[in-house]
């Protein structure tokens, strides 16, 4: 029997500390190949095709005839105005709550209850939009609704704030900046701790102002934190669907009709499946957009401040 070497030993067990870090990634890569990479490359492909579930027939390739219909269609054009309207309004308000929430929380450490506060601020972002939406849309109801009968008490007339194309808008972008402010402040109270507290100590002695320490602590350390969740947040914004579709299912007319409620109706409720698969490519497009010039925007302060 051959004798094993020392150095023959420790071959063995470094060629296996290599693979075995390949062999847990198998698990990962091929859940996402089945349920990312293979469905994105069939919209793809779809994209490209004129194809209806209710035809009967098989799909047609059409070349870039989809995409040619969804730029020269107006009514798109409208909900994508609509959508970014939607996005840069309630991520703005989210943001800007979210850092004087978290700025907030983070000055008061010892305040009693502070713990409760902050568990009752985040229970409205665990709530899936289905049921946030059935929620305010009990509240809105124009004749049982709590913010009816509050407005009637107070000497007030009630208004039918979802059913009313000059609220309507207003009122579900409300509910979104209801359920995701709270997103902000984690992401303004995970900002702040990354903050040497040596740094803070310092602008303390130094008597540096409520803005000076924002502006030169705070936001210096803790601003690509806070641009991660912006672009979370966007992107998450972008694809809005759930929510409105439960509260107002995109009406009345099409107040509140974002360009993912259009991309459900064509896919689900239409059946055209390439003019869908191509507007879904668009919109992939568009998000990637959105992370790219997050990334560039994010290494060109790196090499700025280098």
């Amino acid at each position: 029997m051959p004798a094993l070497s020392p150095a023959g030993g420790v071959a063995r067990f470094l060629g296996r500390r290599t693979v075995l870090p390949g062999l847990l990634l198998v698990p990962v890569l091929a859940f996402f190949i089945v349920w990312n990479t293979i469905p994105t490359l069939w919209l793809l492909g779809l994209s490209f095709y004129r194809f209806s579930l209710t035809s009967g027939r098989a799909p047609i390739y059409a070349g870039l005839l989809n995409f040619q219909n969804i730029l020269n269609d107006s009514g798109v054009w409208l909900d994508l105005s609509r959508t970014l309207l939607f996005v840069v309004s309630g991520v703005g308000i989210q943001t800007v709550l979210g850092m004087l929430l978290g700025l907030l929380f983070w000055n008061s450490q010892r305040l009693p209850g502070r713990r409760v506060a902050l568990t009752m601020l985040f229970a409205p972002m665990v709530l899936t939009p289905v049921a946030s939406g059935t929620f305010w849309r009990l509240i809105y109801d124009p004749t049982f609704g709590v913010l009816n009968a509050m407005l009637r008490g107070v000497g007030f007339s009630g208004a039918n704030f979802l059913g009313d194309s000059s609220t309507a808008f207003a009122a579900v972008l409300v509910v979104d900046v209801w359920m995701w402010t709270p997103f902000m402040v984690l992401m303004t109270l995970a900002a702040l701790a990354s903050v040497p507290k040596a740094e803070l100590e310092a602008a303390e002695i130094d008597q540096l102002t409520w803005m000076q320490r924002l502006r030169l602590v705070l936001l210096h350390h803790g601003k690509y934190i806070l641009m991660l969740g912006i672009l979370l947040r966007t992107i998450d914004s972008f694809k809005t669907m759930d929510l409105i579709y439960n509260m107002t299912f995109g009406g009345p007319g099409t107040t509140t009709q974002l360009v993912a409620i259009t991309l459900y109706r064509r896919a689900f409720e239409a059946f055209n499946m390439g003019w869908s698969s191509a507007l879904a490519v668009i919109l992939l497009l568009i998000s990637i957009a959105f992370t790219a010039t997050f990334i560039f925007v994010l290494h060109w302060r790196e090499k700025a401040e280098a």
